[in-house]
């Protein structure tokens, strides 16, 4: 790509063919040859085309603004459900917390990007049938099996949601990392909304106190109650109108991080050897090892996801598979204390159901890893492990199909 585009540079007919046929190779390509190309009038105009960014705020169009207007109340409703009918909280939001958001988001890409009428049958059905089914599981709050469903019922409605970002594009690896992106910007976008809500609540409970009114109860019943899954929506409404308000903090968020949290792991395995702790014996610290071991797994292929748009400097790569390769031992080590688990003292949902993401987790991790190893010896490219990434992601759908569905069956709902 890098060559034809030099050797077209004074052709805009077959430029514009070269980006028509991909347009996510031509970006990454161009911005990485402009700097030596400033000065060429077409050059300047097709950075401009390819970079342009507005300079204020966009509130999208008026239908935009009523859906998240519309969909924000919605949630709103939902969340207070078991306060207007007579409705057990502990039953009601373990099952259905994710539905206050997710179906929210699958909606307003659905409408955005318009897939094919079978893409958005299915995708109703399924939200329809998850919905159904979690609520129809055996009332038995002690059931491993109930809380399994629950935990990973939101991965398959993340999942859910992808198919509804990326429309009639999925089989497009790249659409795939533009969806795992869209999730680093709209992770931070919540953040900000968070900690801005956070002051709000400071201020207004503060302010009315001083004049002898107590609002907490009140303004925590129902302006959070309604803040809370509104949050991912105007968060998700923003980045789709201004991509331009995070998606210069999220490649440097990654970047910051990625050597921070070698450092962390490094330093925390070490120290483990001298803390008495270990996962073998311990099952809080292997859950929360677990915990760990899927943040910095999230770190590394959302970093790698925006190295895959935008040229990485050899240096970052080489931290990311340094970082791949210590994640590796990690997940080795979690992958071990559950085997140990299992074999001491027998089989449980909850042990066959980490014995099973750990494994899945540990065949990406070393995919990744060796894609990582062919890039920084430039026998791939930071494209291909994006591409390795993206692929398996329906590996994690699968499990968790099987996790929600079918090990209630298999356990006997226990």
């Amino acid at each position: 790509m890098r060559n034809e585009i030099l050797s077209h540079l004074n052709s805009p007919r077959q430029l514009e063919k070269l980006y028509r046929a991909n347009k996510a190779g031509f970006r990454q390509e161009f911005n990485g040859i402009y700097p030596q190309l400033s000065g060429n009038l077409l050059a300047d105009i097709w950075n401009e085309r390819l970079n342009y960014e507005p300079e204020e705020i966009s509130w999208g169009s008026r239908n935009e603004f009523l859906f998240v207007v519309l969909a924000t109340l919605v949630a709103g409703i939902l969340a207070k459900l078991p306060a207007i009918f007579p409705i057990s909280e502990d039953f009601y939001y373990p099952r259905n917390v994710s539905f206050l958001v997710f179906p929210f988001l699958t909606a307003f890409f659905a409408w955005k990007n318009k897939p094919a009428d079978s893409t958005i049958s299915f995708i109703s059905f399924a939200t329809v049938v998850c919905a159904l089914y979690i609520n129809f599981l055996p009332n038995n709050p002690q059931s491993d099996t109930l809380l399994l469903a629950c935990i990973h019922l939101p991965l398959l409605l993340w999942v859910i949601l992808g198919l509804s970002f990326a429309g009639d594009e999925l089989s497009d690896y790249r659409k795939r990392l533009s969806y795992l992106r869209f999730n680093g910007d709209l992770a931070v976008m919540c953040a900000l909304l968070v900690i801005a809500g956070v002051l709000m609540t400071a201020i207004t409970i503060g302010l009315f106190a001083l004049i002898g009114f107590r609002i907490e109860n009140f303004y925590f019943e129902y302006v959070v109650v309604f803040g809370l899954p509104a949050v991912p929506i105007v968060a998700t409404y923003l980045t789709q109108t201004n991509p331009q308000l995070v998606n210069k903090v999220s490649p440097v968020i990654a970047k910051l991080f990625s050597p921070l949290v070698l450092v962390m792991l490094v330093v925390y395995l070490g120290a483990i050897v001298y803390s008495g702790k270990d996962p073998y014996n311990d099952r809080e610290f292997l859950m929360l090892f677990n915990v760990l071991l899927i943040g910095v797994m999230a770190l590394i292929f959302f970093s790698v996801a925006e190295g895959a748009a935008f040229r990485r400097s050899a240096s970052g790569v080489w931290v990311l598979l340094l970082l791949a390769i210590v994640t590796v031992v990690v997940n080795g080590v979690a992958l071990s204390a559950i085997s140990f688990r299992i074999s001491a003292w027998g089989i449980t949902p909850n042990r066959v159901a980490v014995l099973g993401a750990n494994v899945l987790m540990l065949v990406h991790l070393l995919l990744v890893a060796v894609m990582l190893f062919r890039t920084v010896t430039r026998k791939a490219a930071i494209s291909e492990v994006g591409k390795a990434i993206a692929l398996y992601i329906p590996v994690y759908f699968v499990w968790a199909a099987v996790v929600v569905f079918l090990f209630p069956l298999i356990f006997n709902f226990k």
